[in-house]
């Protein structure tokens, strides 16, 4: 036992600890971006104005069997919070917000790919929380406690609070209204800390549940007045191209660009979805983005169906899952559509089941509807040949015209598949995630294939629109080692980055012999008011955020959820413009500085939308804001 230790010894051992635990795991586990002196000091010292704080409670206990109880309960929860988003971090290169924290419906179905991101060497995570174990056990006998006096503790926490207020005023040195305009949760770990941002987060969940308590139909007239000054006039030579047609849209699971027109150790990885960026009846869009959250495959749906972004704190299938939402499958179902949605998985998952019901889908073919063997599954389910074909078999007994939307599987990660199924060698990078993507991404194109071979055979194709597109990224950030080897770059820039974010995206009019490669900057936002004035449905009166892509006014401008944008001559990523061809560093950027601006107003006004569900107070039939 340690003898005469002194008030503070077993507080200093616990902070000090966590401390260094912490900015270990910022520096080892994720991908923050240090370009400054500042920005190291800020980040070395942003774990401690929060411990200082959080532990110092302890000093008002009375007892060291409490005290010690207490700093060891504490510090076993923030190793555990620490630890879950080293491993969200792994997949989704970001940090868990508290929405996300109870989607636990979603936890039964992750299965392999939980296993995969976990490791035995993660039990150097718990050893802070062992240390703190050891040395209680040797400071502070019940006989030595010492009881602090009030003085003492309001001195040391007039102490934390000015810590504090030293590492926010240094944020706000670095990244002037970090609070207030912010969409990047990187940025905020970098400047406040782990815990400090759950503590923000916190404080946004309950900033926006209130915003819905508090909203009233004056806030919709606002957000009209932009959406109507950002409309683009759609294109006649195009407009009702496929009136009256069936509509397919395929979701092509975690399909980046770079796999189109290219290949692997010689062999190529898109054979099918090649030919088709050549067809005369496809519309193949070369710089199209996804521009999903944390929701990935649902925030694609939700944006496909809604023109409007996820939410920046969650899915929104889970945290706004009760609004009232004018959905692409609503306007179809008033034009006499019969909507439906096809997905061979748990009817709960992303709770999909209740935000169907949310967006009109009459509908939903779940896991049920398939026949699901040991043989035709893997990995997470049905394999996207046999549901190309099973839901084939279920199309035809639909009523026409019909809409319904197809989520494929195969291509999840961690990108596994049968030998039957590997029409291709895997990559030789050394990392598995990527060598074993593009066997996966082959598989799905050729169930793309047999999907078209089989709405040829049932007699669905000749009056068929098709629509694809890659829902999110299936490479992160976590594997840019790999991605620059084959890509042939010695590093992956944040302009490089930006730039994977790019997904295929399709539209197959069969017949129209209209198609062409397109260049448009665009983004999922895009596709509904394509698709409607494809079908020739007038939109002007929609609250939507994407322009027909098809229409002469379109903007080559696409905005990330996370902020960073994209037009035809920049792209603005880690706070830094590029030039959009070359990649380099542009030194002159006051003209693009007001894109920054309306990147973020776009992102606010999709926000206040949703989280104050402001549709409710809308007739869509008269156009008309009702209070």
């Amino acid at each position: 036992m340690i003898q005469k230790s002194g008030k503070y010894t077993a507080l200093l051992v616990v902070v000090c600890t966590m401390w260094i635990q912490t900015y270990l795991t910022y520096k080892t586990s994720f991908d923050l971006k240090v370009e400054n002196l500042l920005q190291e000091i800020i980040l070395f010292i942003n774990p401690l104005p929060f411990l200082l704080l959080i532990f110092g409670v302890a000093l008002f206990f009375k007892t060291a069997k409490k005290r010690n109880r207490y700093y060891l309960i504490v510090s076993g929860i923030l190793t555990f919070v620490l630890y879950g988003n080293v491993v969200f971090y792994r997949f989704y290169s970001d940090f868990i917000t508290l929405p996300v924290l109870f989607q636990t419906s979603n936890f039964g179905d992750l299965g392999n790919s939980i296993t995969t991101l976990i490791s035995l060497k993660d039990i150097w995570y718990a050893t802070g929380f062992l240390i703190i174990y050891i040395a209680l056990k040797k400071i502070h006998s019940v006989k030595e406690f010492q009881l602090i006096k009030k003085e003492e503790r309001r001195t040391y926490f007039i102490f934390s609070v000015a810590v504090l207020c030293f590492n926010l005023g240094l944020a706000e040195i670095e990244r002037p209204q970090l609070l207030t305009r912010s969409f990047d949760r990187e940025i905020l770990v970098k400047s406040i800390g782990t815990f400090d941002y759950h503590l923000y987060d916190a404080f946004v969940q309950s900033k926006s549940h209130a915003q819905r308590v508090l909203a009233d139909g004056s806030e919709l007239t606002e957000v009209s007045n932009y959406v109507k000054s950002n409309q683009a006039e759609p294109n006649p030579s195009y407009f009702g191209l496929a009136k009256d047609r069936n509509v397919i849209i395929i979701s092509l699971e975690s399909m980046q660009n770079f796999v189109i027109n290219n290949q692997v150790k010689g062999q190529t990885i898109t054979p099918f979805l090649n030919e088709l960026t050549k067809d005369p009846d496809t519309f193949y869009f070369d710089e199209f983005y996804h521009q999903t959250g944390l929701g990935k495959t649902s925030d694609a749906e939700f944006i496909v169906e809604n023109s409007m972004y996820g939410t920046g704190r969650g899915a929104v299938f889970f945290t706004n899952a009760g609004n009232t939402f004018e959905s692409m499958a609503s306007r179809l179902n008033d034009t006499g559509y019969y909507t439906s949605v096809m997905h061979a998985n748990n009817k709960s998952f992303w709770n999909r089941d209740l935000m169907y019901e949310s967006l009109h889908i009459k509908k939903f073919f779940d896991v049920a509807s398939y026949n699901v063997t040991e043989k035709n599954s893997a990995n997470w389910g049905l394999k996207d040949i046999p549901f190309m074909e099973q839901s084939v078999k279920l199309m035809e007994d639909l009523p026409q015209p019909f809409y319904t939307r197809m989520l494929t599987l195969s291509n999840h990660f961690p990108f596994t598949s049968d030998e039957e199924d590997q029409y291709i060698k895997p990559y030789d990078s050394g990392d598995e995630t990527v060598d074993r993507y593009f066997q996966t991404a082959r598989y799905t194109d050729e169930a793309v294939k047999v999907l078209f071979q089989r709405l040829k055979q049932s007699g669905l194709y000749d009056n068929s629109i098709i629509v694809m597109y890659g829902d999110h990224y299936g490479i992160s950030d976590n594997h840019n080692k790999a991605m620059a080897r084959y890509l042939g770059k010695d590093a992956i820039t944040p302009y490089d980055a930006a730039k994977l974010q790019r997904v295929p995206f399709f539209i197959h009019i069969p017949g129209s012999n209209k198609g062409k490669v397109m260049h448009e900057v665009a983004g999922e936002l895009d596709i509904r008011p394509t698709i409607l004035h494809l079908l020739g449905l007038n939109t002007t009166q929609d609250v939507q955020f994407g322009q027909d892509l098809l229409s002469k006014e379109h903007q080559n401008f696409t905005v990330f959820r996370d902020g960073r944008f994209v037009t035809d001559r920049v792209v603005y990523a880690a706070e830094t413009f590029y030039d959009a061809q070359t990649g380099k560093p542009i030194q002159n950027t006051q003209p693009y500085e007001k894109y920054i601006k309306q990147a973020n107003r776009k992102l606010e006004v999709s926000d206040q939308v949703i989280n104050g569900d402001l549709l409710r107070f809308y007739d869509k039939q008269t156009g008309q804001i009702t209070e």
